[in-house]
C-alpha cells in the first residue's frame, strides 16, 4: 500500500499538481492563459467520451445493465446520506447541506482520469465502458439533492409551491417545483454531459473503425494533457486553501473522512455488480470524488443561497487532492483485498 501510495505521488501528473498548489501559496505571477484551462477540460472530457464509446461498442446491453444499475443507485443514495450527515450531526441549514449533497453525490472526470492513468501505469486491466459510468453518476447525484431540497422546503413552509415562470414545466405543488428549469437543462445539457454523451456515442457509432482518425490525438496524448490540467488545477485549489481553512474542523473532517467512506462504498457495490478488480476501483474512485464543474452550475442557479466557497472549496481544496494522493492507491488497495 505504502508504495503504491509513494508511487503515485512521485508520478508526473501529481508532482505537476503539487507545483500548481505551492505556485498558488507562494502568490508567483505563473497563471494559464485564459480559456486554455477551458479547452484542456473540453480536451479531457472529448477523450474520456470517444474512449469509452469505442470500447461500449464492443459490449452488449446485459453485459454494462448491471454496471448501470450500480451507478445510478450510488449517484441517488451519497446525496441522501450526505444530507443527513449534515442536517442531523452537523446542524448545517439546508442550503449549503444541499449544496455539499449535489458536489458530492456528482464526479470528478479529472480525478477519474488520473484513476485511469494509474491502473494503466500498474497495468492492471478494467472495462473500458466505466468511461459511460462517469456520465450516468453525473446526473442522479445533482437531481437528488434538488429534489430532497424541494421536499423539504415543502415540509418548512406552510404553504405549498406554486407555479411561477422559473418553473415552467414542473408540475405545480410538487418537490420538483423548486428545481429551476435551467437546472434540468443543465443536469441533462450541460457542457460536461453534453460534451461526455455526445463523444461517447460518436465513439460509439464509429467503433473500432475510427481508432485511426482518434487514437493520435485523443488516445496517446492524454496522459500529457492530464499534466497541464492538473497543474492549472493546483493553481486553483492552492487559492481555495485559504477558504476552506474559515469553515471549521467538522468540514474539513467531513471532506477527508465521507470521500474514503463513498469510495469503498463504491468499490463494493462495483464488486456486487460483477465489475473486475480495476473496474470497482474506478467504480470506488466515482463514488469518492467530488464535482467541481456541472454540480456548481446547477447549485447557482437553483440555490444561490448556498455558499459556493464551502461546497467549491472542500471539493478543489480538500476532497480532489486527498483522493489525487492517497485516495486512488487506497481504493486500489481496498479493491485488491476484496477480490
Amino acid at each position: 500500500m505504502l508504495d503504491m501510495v509513494l508511487q503515485n505521488l512521485l508520478s508526473p501528473a501529481v508532482l505537476f499538481f503539487v507545483l500548481g498548489i505551492i505556485a498558488a501559496i507562494v502568490s508567483t505571477d505563473f497563471h494559464f492563459p485564459k480559456g486554455f484551462g477551458e479547452a484542456l477540460s473540453i480536451y479531457l472530457l472529448v477523450a474520456i467520451g470517444l474512449k469509452g464509446g469505442i470500447e461500449l461498442s464492443n459490449y452488449t446491453l446485459a453485459t454494462v445493465s448491471m454496471p448501470i444499475v450500480g451507478t445510478l443507485f450510488l449517484g441517488s443514495l451519497i446525496p441522501i446520506i450526505t444530507i443527513y450527515i449534515l442536517r442531523h450531526f452537523m446542524k448545517m441549514d439546508l442550503n449549503n447541506a444541499v449544496g455539499l449533497a449535489a458536489t458530492y453525490g456528482s464526479v470528478s472526470i479529472v480525478t477519474y482520469g488520473a484513476a485511469i492513468s494509474f491502473l494503466e501505469n500498474l497495468t492492471v486491466p478494467y472495462e473500458s465502458f466505466m468511461n459511460a459510468m462517469v456520465v450516468l453518476m453525473e446526473i442522479p447525484g445533482i437531481l437528488v439533492a434538488l429534489l430532497i431540497f424541494g421536499l423539504m422546503q415543502m415540509k418548512d413552509s406552510e404553504h405549498m409551491p406554486t407555479m411561477s415562470s422559473r418553473n415552467v414545466g414542473i408540475i405545480a405543488n410538487s418537490p420538483l417545483a423548486n428545481i429551476n428549469k435551467e437546472v434540468l437543462k443543465e443536469s441533462f445539457f450541460g457542457k460536461s454531459i453534453l460534451l461526455l454523451v455526445g463523444s461517447l456515442l460518436v465513439g460509439l457509432i464509429v467503433g473500432t473503425n475510427g481508432l485511426p482518425l482518434i487514437e493520435p490525438l485523443f488516445i496517446d496524448l492524454y496522459q500529457s494533457v492530464l499534466i497541464l490540467f492538473l497543474l492549472n488545477m493546483g493553481l486553483m485549489a492552492g487559492k481555495r486553501l485559504a477558504v476552506v481553512r474559515r469553515h471549521g474542523i467538522k468540514l474539513l473532517l467531513f471532506a477527508t473522512i465521507m470521500p474514503l467512506l463513498y469510495g469503498v462504498l463504491g468499490i463494493f457495490v462495483g464488486a456486487l455488480v460483477g465489475l473486475s478488480l480495476g473496474g470497482a476501483t474506478l467504480m470506488g474512485v466515482l463514488a469518492a470524488s467530488a464535482s467541481y464543474i456541472a454540480a456548481p452550475a446547477a447549485l447557482k442557479t437553483s440555490v444561490p443561497e448556498a455558499d459556493p466557497s464551502i461546497y467549491l472549496g472542500l471539493a478543489l481544496g480538500i476532497t480532489f487532492p486527498l483522493n489525487l494522493t492517497i485516495g486512488i492507491p487506497l481504493y486500489y488497495s481496498i479493491a485488491t483485498w476484496l477480490f
